[in-house]
């Protein structure tokens, strides 16, 4: 798992709509303040799980109770990226049995998809912040988040003990995803100075 430690500050800045449905994400050390996401180096190697302290917050409880879920793995904002490009800020939880993507504004539950339903995690060579999480029977997501080391951790050591296989993990700084049922985008890093520079382009 080392190459999950070197991951840096950045600032994910989206701009407006991008031509021709493509759009650059540039990234930069210092740190958004908007998005409520940071990164303490020490955090890499130190796995803490839930950082929203998930006994306090009702609504998510009442979320995972009517789930039927109860060990929380992994629980964080993080910012998601929808069929159309926009980023949105969600909560991203793991449990030993599934993913669940909850809306912030609304604390309403948008997706739950049970981990035996991944297939493979898709992430750079180089140190930003994304992960796409493929599911082929669904459409896929795309996340950013200063804890994404800790997210591939989480979902293939919790895959491994819940079926007899090992969630594959890509490394490439070229993968597709598919943003929605029948959209397909290409997702491209390249390191310029001072950060990491992605394009994601509609195929």
């Amino acid at each position: 798992m080392d190459k999950f430690r070197s991951l840096r500050k950045v600032n994910v800045q989206i701009p407006e709509a991008g031509r021709d449905n493509n759009e650059d994400v540039e990234e930069t050390p210092e740190a958004n303040e908007e998005s409520g996401i940071r990164i303490n180096p020490s955090q890499n190697n130190t796995p803490k799980g839930d950082y929203l302290d998930i006994p306090s917050q009702p609504f998510l409880m009442k979320i995972l109770e009517k789930q039927g879920d109860q060990q929380v793995l992994f629980a964080d904002k993080v910012l998601k990226f929808t069929g159309s490009g926009k980023m949105k800020r969600r909560i991203l939880l793991i449990t030993d049995f599934a993913i669940y993507i909850v809306d912030l504004e609304t604390d309403a539950l948008k997706r739950r998809i049970a981990l035996a339903a991944v297939e493979k995690l898709c992430l750079s060579e180089l140190s930003d912040n994304f992960l796409a999480i493929i599911i082929p029977t669904e459409y896929d997501i795309l996340v950013a988040s200063t804890r994404k080391s800790e997210i591939v951790t989480v979902l293939v050591e919790a895959t491994k003990s819940t079926s007899d296989y090992e969630l594959e993990v890509l490394f490439s700084n070229r993968f597709e995803y598919r943003a929605a049922a029948e959209l397909l985008k290409e997702v491209q890093f390249e390191e310029v100075d001072g950060g990491v520079k992605t394009r994601i382009l509609g195929k």
